[in-house]
């Protein structure tokens, strides 16, 4: 009789043990009962069409489109879209920083090189913490691609004449004594007043939009590398 409950006991006590193990939550996964990696992107986050720009921004665009009908206008275009850079180090590092933040307003010539960008932001003091350390990253990127940087203000966009003046002259193709009236587009090489790009950034291609699926290189620093010590 002892025996028999022995084994009943053992019985239940493996069966216990059995159940336990497979309601255990896979390894690494804690206390939670669902992983992020075992969310369905759709059922967990279901997209619903949004606007692309808010409506400073749009107001700035219809100004742009109106007082550059030379150029393109592009919205919401980020950094590694337009800009390039050397991959001597890390590419994935540098859009890890900077590559994926975005611009406001892109203005192009007809080949959609970049040339100026404009950027809306609220009244002086009413930007977060976090969106000023963003503005100061991206500025600082633009400015050393070369790019002239125009920044207007919710409330303050300039009307089309003022804003056709101040994009020209900052691409030098209108001087402050020609006056808004008498401005030179781009036109063929060599006209006069335009201000070429380099040749190397004529001919360089934008990525492709998949290009940057295949970017799997490890985050590495970004200063040079030493040189190694002779003994």
């Amino acid at each position: 009789m002892d025996l028999i409950l022995l084994l009943v006991l053992a019985a239940v006590v493996v069966l216990g043990l059995v159940f336990w193990l497979t309601r255990r939550p896979a390894s690494g996964s804690g206390s939670r009962p669902r992983t992020v990696e075992a969310l369905d992107t759709l059922m967990a986050w279901q997209p619903t069409p949004t606007r692309v720009l808010t409506g400073p921004e749009r107001e700035a665009y219809a100004v742009l489109r109106r007082a550059l009908p030379e150029h393109l206008v592009f919205a919401q275009v980020p950094l590694a879209r337009f800009l390039k850079v050397p991959t001597r180090h890390s590419y994935t590092e540098w859009l890890r920083r900077v590559g994926q933040i975005c611009v406001d307003l892109v203005i192009c010539e007809p080949n959609t090189l970049a040339v100026a960008v404009v950027e809306v932001r609220a009244p002086e003091g009413q930007d977060s913490e976090r969106a000023r350390k963003r503005q100061a990253r991206m500025e600082r990127v633009v400015r050393a691609a070369g790019l002239p940087l125009h920044v207007w203000y919710e409330g303050a966009i300039p009307d089309v004449e003022q804003a056709r003046a101040a994009i020209l002259q900052s691409l030098g193709l209108l001087t402050t004594e020609e006056g808004a009236a008498h401005v030179s587009t781009r036109g063929t090489e060599g006209s006069a007043g335009s201000r070429r790009p380099p040749a190397a950034a004529e001919m360089a291609d934008p990525p492709p939009s998949t290009w940057f699926d295949d970017l799997d290189s490890a985050p590495a620093p970004l200063s040079p590398p030493q040189a190694p010590r002779h003994r």
